[in-house]
C-alpha cells in the first residue's frame, strides 16, 4: 500500500489527496495537513444552516464540502490528518462503519500514546485521553468513489474561538454555551503536553502505527502526475457554489456535537401561545443545563425554572421530555397560556414526523 507523507499543502489540496485516490481507485495512506485555515463541512449537511458564511469571507476562510459525513469544522495549520482509502473488499474494510473504526483507530490510539498521551477509542468514532475522557480527535468514515475511507485527525493545537465563531448559532448566548463546552469537553497535545510535538514527529508516530495495522507502507512524499491531474479535476468540481450549496439536510434543531456523548441541541416551535425556544446539553442521551425561553406566558413565574429543573436527567425523546415537562405544565397550580409539554418536546427536537 502506498504512504503519502506530504507534510503540509494547499487548504484544499489537503482535502483533495484522499478524495483524488478514492477515485481512481488507489489503497493508500495520506498523512497530511493544511498550511492555511479553512472550514470544511460533511456531505449530508445544509451549509447556511451550519455554517455563518459571511463571517468566514470576514475571516478568510475558504470552505470545502467533503464527499464524506459528519459535521463542521475548523482546520489549520496545527492539526495533521490521516485518509485511509481501501478497496471495499479489503479485509481491512470488512464490516460495518463501526467495525472499521475499531480496526483502523487503533493506529492513532497507539500513536497518542507513543506521543505521550494514552487514549482510548471512544465508539463510534471519537478518540479521548484516557486521564480525563477530553477528546483529542474526531474521524469520519464513508464510501467515495467505490473505495471505503476513513479520515481523521489529531489536534496539535486548536483555535477554538475561531470554530466557536464559524458555526451558525441561534443566539450569541448559545455560541457562548457552544464555547465553554469545547473547553471542557476538547484537548489538545499542546494542551496535554505542554507544547505541540512538530508535525514530522506526529506523522512518524502515525505511519509506524498504520503500518502494523496495514502492512507495509511504500513510502511516498510527493504527489505524483496522474494524482495531480485528478485533484485538479474535483478541484473545479468541489470549487462550484451549487456543490458547495447542494441540498443537505435540514433539521428541525440546531445540534453541534462536541464529542461523542456530549451535543448541544436549540430549537424553537410556535405553540398557540407563543414562541418556544429551548436550549440544552445532551449527555449520554439525557438532557442537562436545559433553558426555555420565548413570548409566551406562564404563572407563577417560578414554574419556569421548576420546568428546566424537571426536564434535566429526562431521555432526549419524545415521550420522555413530553413526560417530563407534564410533571410542572399539568398540575393544577401552574398555568401555561397556549403551550404545553408536547410543545416543549416540538422545541427540543423537532415536530413529528407526517404519515
Amino acid at each position: 500500500m502506498e504512504l503519502y507523507d506530504l507534510g503540509q499543502v494547499g487548504w484544499d489540496d489537503s482535502q483533495l489527496t484522499y478524495h483524488a485516490l478514492a477515485h481512481l481507485g488507489r489503497e493508500a495512506l495520506c498523512l497530511v495537513g493544511p498550511r492555511t485555515p479553512y472550514v470544511c463541512i460533511g456531505y449530508h449537511q445544509d451549509l447556511d444552516q451550519e455554517v455563518d458564511v459571511e463571517r468566514c469571507a470576514q475571516m478568510g476562510l475558504p470552505l470545502f464540502r467533503r464527499e464524506v459525513g459528519g459535521g463542521a469544522t475548523y482546520l489549520d495549520d496545527g492539526q495533521l490528518f490521516y485518509q485511509v482509502v481501501l478497496a471495499k473488499d479489503s479485509p481491512h474494510a470488512a464490516g460495518t462503519s463501526a467495525d472499521l473504526f475499531a480496526r483502523l483507530l487503533r493506529a492513532p490510539v497507539a500513536a497518542l500514546g507513543d506521543l505521550g498521551v494514552p487514549a482510548l477509542h471512544r465508539p463510534v468514532n471519537d478518540l479521548v485521553v484516557a486521564s480525563s475522557g477530553k477528546k483529542i480527535s474526531g474521524n469520519g468514515a464513508g464510501e467515495v468513489g467505490g473505495m471505503a475511507v476513513l479520515v481523521g485527525g489529531l489536534l496539535g493545537t486548536f483555535d477554538f474561538d475561531a470554530m466557536c465563531a464559524v458555526l451558525r448559532v441561534p443566539s450569541e448566548k448559545f455560541r457562548d454555551k457552544v464555547h465553554k463546552t469545547m473547553r471542557d469537553n476538547l484537548t489538545t497535545l499542546q494542551l496535554e503536553l505542554g507544547e505541540a510535538p512538530p508535525l514530522a514527529g506526529i506523522a512518524s508516530a502515525l505511519s509506524a502505527r498504520f503500518e502494523e495495522v496495514l502492512g507495509p507502507f511504500e513510502r511516498k512524499t510527493s504527489i505524483d502526475p496522474e494524482m495531480r491531474a485528478e485533484m485538479d479535476r474535483l478541484r473545479a468540481r468541489f470549487s462550484q457554489d451549487s456543490w458547495l450549496r447542494r441540498r443537505g439536510r435540514k433539521a428541525p434543531t440546531r445540534r453541534v456535537k462536541v464529542r461523542e456523548g456530549v451535543e448541544l441541541v436549540s430549537g424553537a416551535w410556535k405553540a398557540p401561545g407563543g414562541l418556544v425556544r429551548a436550549d440544552a446539553t445532551l449527555r449520554d442521551g439525557r438532557l442537562e443545563g436545559v433553558e426555555v425561553t420565548g413570548d409566551f406566558f406562564i404563572f407563577p413565574h417560578e414554574a419556569l425554572e421548576e420546568l428546566e429543573a424537571a426536564l434535566a436527567g429526562a431521555p432526549f425523546e419524545r415521550g420522555g421530555v413530553e413526560r417530563a415537562a407534564a410533571t410542572v405544565l399539568a398540575r393544577p397550580d401552574v398555568e401555561a397560556l397556549g403551550f404545553g409539554p408536547r410543545d416543549i418536546a416540538n422545541a427540543l427536537l423537532g415536530p413529528p414526523a407526517q404519515g
